[in-house]
């Protein structure tokens, strides 16, 4: 039998006792020297590739042989997401929704075979999902145990790497990384080690596996204990007396082998030796010769040899001996009792680097020197034209405490979008601290549950709003420090509020000098190189998605936010800009074979399916949404199924259909059926929303500005019949808005109570004003503004206590462009709409199914919301008649308002 590593064997699980007697061998007193004391760490793998069968050799010299999967790989390809199906089958989703395109099917056939080879060239590199998105805690800068500082980064165009700034006087040779292997590997990844420094008249440690914890004061080692006693305890508490003993030669366990087999006078020549029974004869005659000695405290087992392949495995051992190895602890970690407290290494070192020292990364390349912030830096502060890197390690008293854990969201997702800069009332960037207090107590009492913050990621630029990244993996320092926003999600948390931050993987901020643009000197280290690396209007960098190191990086940066922050889930930002090599910017008529023609980026869609697959593996409460223009097929479908898995897609037609009709389309020319197609065309996860921040920020007015009438918002009262109809039209385009969404719902700040002022950063073009890169939060208690917030904040209590987003898909039973009136239900609830600016009807008729009593329970012209309050509350209940309207059985009589809409629910049944 072929040789085969001794970790790959594996011993089976021990029959029952009698079993175990009947097996049980004389060896048991004294067994093998090798095997009795390496047989307890086989627990590897059930199959070894070394074996000899005939079908292996004559497989393994035909030719190369392809490379199957390992277990684990096997095993993280078959997972399944709850729900998501027990198969894979890459045009499942198709079938789901009656797509019957040849050319399509074929590409996300050949998109699932690239996605297996991608999966295959990652986990070569890093075993699994979760290796391959941890490289935070590698990479950067770490504090490691041995009183030192471990720095690595990636750059594979560099041929010498070194890091300045504060704590070497910005030497470039001080602090550089070795030569050879020694400082970076084949891959380009640089290693560079900060020392710390012995205080004058310390010694140095005595040991050099010495460990320090930075966090308690005193440690174990902090009591004197020494190594020797701690090896000697370590053999005497896990060790049998003679499973350990010492050799003074590599050769000592062979001279004792050939002494067992052949005695101490054995032949030394091939004529003496003479013939040599075989090995089974021969393990018998010295099984004979020993004894069992019960007592001994060695394992006792035997080997089963059937002649079948693979049957080294099948080691029996006997009960006793198999139960008493497994209650064996692991052996006692010596370098951790000796670990001493943070008090011993203040007192003995300096730090390498202090808290908050800057510092950047030196780099020798092909065309010269050059000097960047660190592409894993977790905190960086703008100095002028320059940036730098901060080391972030505040002292445990300093350290932020998490106070409460992840909420529990049931129900649909009520979102309230910000941005932390123009949080404020007063004309500057707001910070964290100051979001913290104001603006957080304000969202959870509006009635939102989730709270999805723009521009959290460092960015250079600030009228870019955030969406021009510089630095992946720091918060944004011009709003505060990394624990500041880590007090924000934890007292968000406090309150039930979901954090959602906008991610940017779509394109990076062509800056060189902060960002990731010709990081190491070439071309195409993050990003693409030539044209395809640009984006083609906003001047952004292209990432290279088909690179495992790029991959790397972005999968790290997604698991980072969560781990470190707690972030409950990201929308990732203009997918359009990423998934077709014209940036989305072209025209499209909606037929498949767009999405699946030589435009199209499969590489991002790879990295997107690998996204959504190992955060929901990781992290299975996590919430992804896809804001995709385009509305790529299969944006929410399992990846399983060929879909590429998010939970939600942002139906960016709905404000734009919005905006059209208000500055476009005069309102008695508004068509019931065309709103309501653009509204519920495909309403499966679909986050809705009124008013897109980019509209405002754009350059575009807000819809406060044109609805309402700023000048008269200001002035007027609600008794003014214009400003009456402004805001009753507000209102119905915000519940219909809401009612008809996926299961998902987005309000951008200060449009909940209808902001009069559109969003604009400072910039050249305005002289760097802040004036409108604020919130008048004044206005909340004011005439239009405090009643429009009224109706706002019931709409949201209405669907926390009802769950009205989450009752399924809709029945549109009534659409009416002549009378401009809209019905349908949800469940059990009627949503009624009168869009007509003129014509109020006091006895309009609409079908329903179910028979019964229906109460008003939501109401847009009550007085509290700025209405006429032209409804009785003897009108509040109605109860059906078995006159057919709209295709139904039963229906109701009502009486409309004009620009008016009322929410019924069914509260008895009647059986006819």
């Amino acid at each position: 039998m072929a040789s085969c590593p001794l970790f790959l064997l594996a011993p089976q699980p021990p029959p029952p006792l009698v079993a175990a007697r009947h097996c049980r061998s004389p060896l048991a007193g004294s067994a093998h020297p090798l095997t009795s004391c390496r047989a307890p760490r086989l627990r590897r793998r059930q199959s070894c590739r070394c074996s000899s069968s005939p079908s292996s050799s004559s497989s393994s010299s035909s030719g190369p042989r392809e490379r199957s999967p390992r277990p684990r790989q096997r095993k993280q390809r078959t997972e399944q997401r709850p729900g998501s199906g027990s198969a894979v089958d890459p045009v499942g989703f198709l079938v789901k929704t009656g797509v019957s395109d040849r050319a399509f099917a074929q590409f996300l056939r050949d998109r699932h075979k690239a996605l297996k080879d991608r999966r295959w060239e990652l986990y070569s590199r890093f075993i699994d999902l979760k290796e391959g998105s941890s490289g935070y805690e590698l990479l950067g800068m770490h504090r490691h145990r041995q009183h030192r500082v471990d720095f690595m980064d990636w750059a594979p165009g560099a041929r010498y790497c070194s890091l300045i700034g504060d704590f070497n006087q910005w030497s470039a040779t001080e602090n550089c990384a070795r030569e050879g292997h020694l400082g970076h590997d084949d891959f380009g990844y640089w290693f560079v080690i900060l020392e710390d420094k012995l205080r004058e008249g310390q010694e140095p440690d005595e040991y050099f596996f010495q460990e320090y914890n930075y966090v308690d004061d005193y440690d174990k080692g902090d009591n004197g204990v020494d190594a020797k006693d701690l090896i000697r305890r370590m053999n005497e508490e896990y060790w049998e007396p003679g499973e350990v003993t010492s050799r003074k030669s590599r050769w000592e366990t062979v001279a004792k082998l050939y002494e067992q087999m052949f005695g101490p006078n054995g032949p030394q020549t091939e004529e003496e030796l003479g013939e040599i029974p075989d090995a089974e004869t021969r393990y018998k005659n010295w099984k004979a010769t020993q004894k069992d000695e019960s007592s001994s405290s060695s394992p006792s087992y035997d080997i089963i040899d059937t002649g079948q392949e693979f049957d080294i495995f099948n080691v029996v051992t006997d009960r006793a001996s198999f139960e008493k190895f497994q209650a064996k602890a692991t052996p006692l970690a010596y370098w951790v009792e000796m670990r001493k407290g943070r008090k011993a290494w203040i007192e003995k070192y300096v730090p390498a680097i202090s808290h908050k020292d800057k510092y950047r990364i030196y780099f020798n390349t092909s065309d010269g020197a050059l000097e960047r912030v660190p592409a894993w830096a977790t905190y960086v502060l703008p100095e002028g034209m320059q940036s730098y890197a901060v080391h972030w390690e505040p002292p445990p008293e300093e350290i932020y405490k998490w106070r409460f854990g992840r909420p529990k969201v049931k129900g649909s997702l009520r979102i309230y979008e910000c941005h932390v800069g123009i949080s404020g009332s007063e004309q500057k960037i707001s910070s964290f601290q100051e979001f913290t207090s104001n603006v957080l107590p304000h969202i959870k009492n509006a009635g939102y549950n989730a709270v999805q913050i723009i521009g959290v990621l460092e960015h250079k630029d600030y009228s870019s709003v955030g969406y021009k990244v510089t630095n992946y993996f720091a918060v944004s320092s011009r709003f505060g420090t990394p624990d500041d926003f880590k007090k924000l999600v934890d007292e968000a948390h406090g309150l039930g509020l979901l954090v959602l931050i906008d991610i940017v993987h779509s394109y990076a901020s062509a800056d060189e000098m902060v960002g990731l643009s010709l990081f190491d000197g070439s071309n195409d280290c993050y990003f693409h190189s030539g044209k395809r690396g640009h984006h083609k209007y906003w001047g952004t960098r292209m990432f290279k998605y088909d690179d495992v190191d790029v991959l790397h990086f972005l999968l790290s940066n997604l698991s980072w936010w969560v781990t470190e922050y707690k972030i409950d889930g990201f929308q990732f930002h203009s997918l359009s800009s990423m998934l077709y090599t014209h940036n989305g910017f072209s025209t499209f008529t909606g037929a498949i074979e767009e999405y699946c023609n030589q435009y199209v980026d499969k590489d991002a869609l790879i990295y997107l399916i690998l996204a959504n697959e190992m955060l929901h593996e990781l992290h299975p409460d996590i919430i992804t949404i896809a804001e995709d223009a385009t509305y790529y097929p299969g944006l929410c479908e399992p990846t399983t199924q060929g879909g590429l898995g998010f939970d939600y897609w942002a139906n960016l037609s709905i404000p734009e259909m919005w905006l059209w009709h208000l500055e476009n389309v005069p309102e008695r020319e508004w068509s019931m059926n065309k709103i309501m197609k653009v509204l519920i065309s495909s309403n499966h996860h679909m986050l809705s929303y009124v008013e897109n921040h980019n509209q405002s920020i754009s350059g575009r007015k807000s819809f406060a500005e044109i609805i309402l009438n700023t000048g008269m918002c200001s002035s007027g009262s609600v008794d003014d019949d214009l400003i009456f109809k402004a805001s009753s039209l507000f209102k119905i385009i915000k519940l219909i808005t809401f009612t008809t969404s996926g299961g998902a719902y987005l309000n951008f700040m200060g449009n909940e109570f209808a902001h009069p002022k559109r969003v604009e950063f400072p910039m050249s073009s305005n002289e760097y004003s802040f004036h409108l890169a604020c919130r008048q939060w004044e206005l909340l208690d004011k005439g239009v503004h405090k009643h429009i917030f009224n109706f706002d904040k019931d709409i949201m209590s209405l669907d926390e206590n009802e769950r009205v987003t989450s009752r399924g898909s809709l029945n549109v039973h009534h659409c009416d462009d002549t009378n401009m009136v809209i019905s349908f239900t949800r469940g059990p609830f009627l949503f009624v709409f009168n869009f007509n600016p003129e014509v109020p009807y006091q006895l309009y008729r609409v079908g329903v199914d179910e028979a019964g009593e229906y109460q008003l329970i939501l109401n847009t012209d009550e007085t509290k919301y700025g209405g006429r309050g032209e409804l009785k509350s003897s009108q509040y209940m109605k109860k059906t008649s078995d006159r057919r309207a709209d295709g139904c059985r039963n229906s109701l009589e009502l009486a409309l308002a004009s620009r008016s809409a009322q929410v019924y629910k069914l509260v008895r049944i009647l059986r006819i």
